[in-house]
């Protein structure tokens, strides 16, 4: 392959809702740009970014896919992302890959959850932001009225860099352009808006703007480089994928206009432990040591694990010698490749900005780092914020002797995405595999059956409840057993104060005058930690509650760690008993998008479920987003009952918000379970 300066390379990642055409759309540039002799479509299972088995039976995107084009002397590295709810991890650990997001909007439905969301979190990593507008020759599109709903949305800041013209067949630039025709507006004044939003970040060529009245366009690439990095312009072009109009336009912009490594906002990167954290700035030198960030892992079944990464500094080729992390020993580079969809076009190097991968490397996780110096351990990419999985199914194996097969592909699994989560309650001994969504998990499913040959049957797991106390109370236990030889002895008085919701656990040690030794205050401290783990009330974890230890008696010969774990667990029991103790509840935060004329069933369904709408708003024509708070044990089959509500629009997702008490007649009825299941043990 050319090389290619780290100058001449841009990194984009293509985000929104599903349906907007984000695959269509790199079809469209990757033909245009000759890198396919054909674009591929979406519908006939051709396209080179869903290339999955199952990408192209549900015709959308699953997972983030890499492909990349050269264009003009550069090379543009882009990243697919999944639109819909239930995949929203893959996209959201693409932007720490890239130097824009590319948020597209399909101009027949305006602006909708995932593409807000999106464009929050990509200005929150401080990416550089360009908002596409798509299908612009569908039937019944209100163009102007969609560029009012981008800004009403985003911000005054989106700006069309260029318009629709000739009934949206070709579009016009805005940008270098000063004059032209347009559908509608003017190339005149969007042109004087750009001029006027871009010199605003630079005094001296507002002046000379002011002066002259006009600036050549060389004199704004920097000053337009700098807006888009502190956000101060976001970008709006328009295209049709699907007819070409706009596709090459929009690569001109790309090759242009889109910021490279050296004038993107530098990634957000920390060095240092606990207090020791400071800020760490890469340089994108190829010159320098080696510092690269895994934001993909890829369990393949004939290369096996595949780490992908963004090279951040320095130059990674073949035999490059390479930590993972804070690791002592190094791993050596075999072989190196840059990823076109389904294949792997082996290279000799990556310099930075260049999205490349390695395999077979058993340390690479998603989320690590990579180095080639000492000097650069300690290092970590600031953690992105992913939605708390929620959704859960209970699995069990469908073939007797299966139990060791799921363990290890549901590691396979959950290495490759960070949205979901593998439990195991060892109280009901249930496995529970949670998500972003029923069709997340079911898609798991299916690559488990098809890829490895392992069937599952599911249900509905235990919902995540939780206890705690609400009033202060002292406990204490002597633990004193006498044998042939020494004996145990310890004592242990501690109290229990509740916290405020979402606190977790403290462990407080006031003992003084050598009552209970220091090398034995841990013992306590574990004896506790193991009621954490199943309260009294109904056997779930107990959390908000400080315990503090503060008086205890022990024996010079008899006092071991083993009587101190046992005092502690049984002073802490005794506590509880006397702190009411009660059992809490999950409850989430929920965003539903649904027909205006369907907010009445919606809002009336989710009181019905005990939950409370917290705000409405009016998204774009005819659609409104509905937040609320709900209980989660309420929301078992919601995403059928919506779909049944709406005729099949309504959207929705979930996050985990807080915990409350449960009502009176839930904690009763988890009680009398728990007892049955305590009985039916001792029997």
């Amino acid at each position: 392959m050319t090389q290619y300066a780290t100058e001449n390379i841009r990194t984009v990642a293509w985000v929104g809702d599903g349906g907007a055409g984000k695959t269509t759309l790199v079809e469209a540039l990757l033909a245009k740009a000759g890198a396919v002799q054909a674009a591929g479509s979406v519908e006939r299972g051709s396209t080179v970014s869903d290339f999955d088995p199952l990408e192209k039976t549900y015709q959308h995107s699953l997972r983030a896919s890499l492909v990349h084009l050269e264009a003009d002397g550069t090379r543009i590295h882009m990243i697919d992302t999944p639109g819909y709810p239930d995949f929203i991890g893959q996209a959201i650990g693409a932007l720490d890959a890239v130097e824009t997001a590319a948020i597209v909007v399909n101009a027949s439905s305006g602006v909708q959850m995932i593409a807000a969301r999106m464009m929050e979190w990509a200005a929150a990593r401080k990416l550089c932001r360009l908002v596409v507008v798509n299908k612009i020759d569908a039937e019944n599109v209100n163009v102007p009225a969609v560029l009012e709903t981008v800004r009403t949305a985003f911000g005054k800041e989106c700006l069309p860099i260029n318009l629709p013209a000739d009934g949206g067949k070709r579009v016009v630039d805005c940008f270098f352009n000063p004059a032209g025709e347009a559908d509608f507006s003017s190339v005149a004044d969007a042109h004087r808006a750009l001029v006027d939003q871009v010199v605003e970040v630079d005094e001296e060529l507002m002046s000379l703007y002011l002066e002259q009245g006009e600036v050549e366009p060389a004199q704004l690439h920097a000053p337009f480089e700098k807006a888009l990095r502190e956000g101060h312009l976001v970008p709006v072009c328009f295209v049709s994928a699907r007819t070409g109009s706009g596709v090459g336009e929009l690569l001109d912009i790309l090759v242009k206009l889109a910021p490279n490594p050296t004038e993107g906002n530098p990634p957000l990167f920390t060095k240092g432990e606990g207090e020791r954290v400071i800020e760490f700035h890469s340089v994108p030198d190829s010159g320098k040591h080696v510092l690269a960030h895994v934001f993909k892992v890829v369990m393949d079944p004939f290369v096996g694990k595949l780490g992908v990464f963004r090279v951040h500094q320095g130059t990674v080729t073949r035999d490059t010698q390479l930590f993972v992390g804070d690791a002592r020993k190094a791993f050596k580079v075999g072989h190196l490749f840059m990823l076109q969809g389904a294949k792997y076009v082996e290279v000799d190097r990556a310099v930075p900005g260049d999205l490349a991968a390695v395999a077979k490397v058993d340390e690479i996780t998603f989320d690590c780092v990579l180095h080639d110096s000492h000097d650069e351990d300690e290092i970590h990419m600031r953690p992105l914020e992913f939605p708390v999985p929620m959704h859960g199914f209970a699995i069990t194996p469908k073939r007797r002797g299966d139990e060791q097969r799921i363990s290890d592909v549901l590691h396979r699994m959950t290495a490759e995405d960070p949205t979901l989560v593998v439990s195991h309650d060892p109280t009901v001994n249930e496995t529970v595999l949670r998500g972003l969504g029923e069709l997340h998990l079911r898609s798991v499913f299916e690559r488990m059956a098809s890829q490895y040959k392992l069937e599952v049957e599911t249900r509905p797991p235990r919902v995540p409840y939780r206890e705690t106390v609400t009033a202060k109370a002292e406990g204490h236990h002597r633990h004193k057993k006498q044998t042939g030889g020494a004996g145990q002895f310890g004592e242990v008085y501690l109290r229990i104060e509740p916290l405020p919701r979402g606190s977790g656990f403290e462990f407080v040690d006031q003992v003084r005058g050598g009552a209970i030794p220091n090398t034995l205050i841990p013992a306590v401290q574990k004896g506790v930690e193991q009621v954490l783990t199943a309260g009294p009330v109904a056997g779930f974890p107990m959390q908000d509650v400080r315990v503090t230890v503060y008086d205890g008696k022990y024996h010079p010969v008899d006092s071991k760690e083993v009587a101190f774990v046992a005092a502690g667990r049984k002073a802490f029991l005794d506590a509880i008993g006397k702190a009411r103790p009660i059992v809490l509840e999950p409850i989430v935060g929920v965003e539903i998008n649904c027909p205006a004329n369907n907010m009445g069933d919606v809002t009336g369904d989710l009181s019905s479920r005990r939950g409370q709408v917290t705000g409405t708003q009016t998204m774009h024509t005819g659609m409104l987003s509905v937040n609320g708070l709900a209980p989660l044990a309420e929301l078992d089959g919601y995403a059928a009952r919506l779909k049944s509500m709406t005729g099949g629009h309504g959207a929705w997702t979930m996050s985990l918000s807080h915990y409350e008490q449960a009502p009176p007649n839930l904690q009763a009825q988890l009680a009398n379970e728990y007892a049955k299941h305590r009985r039916h043990e001792e029997e």
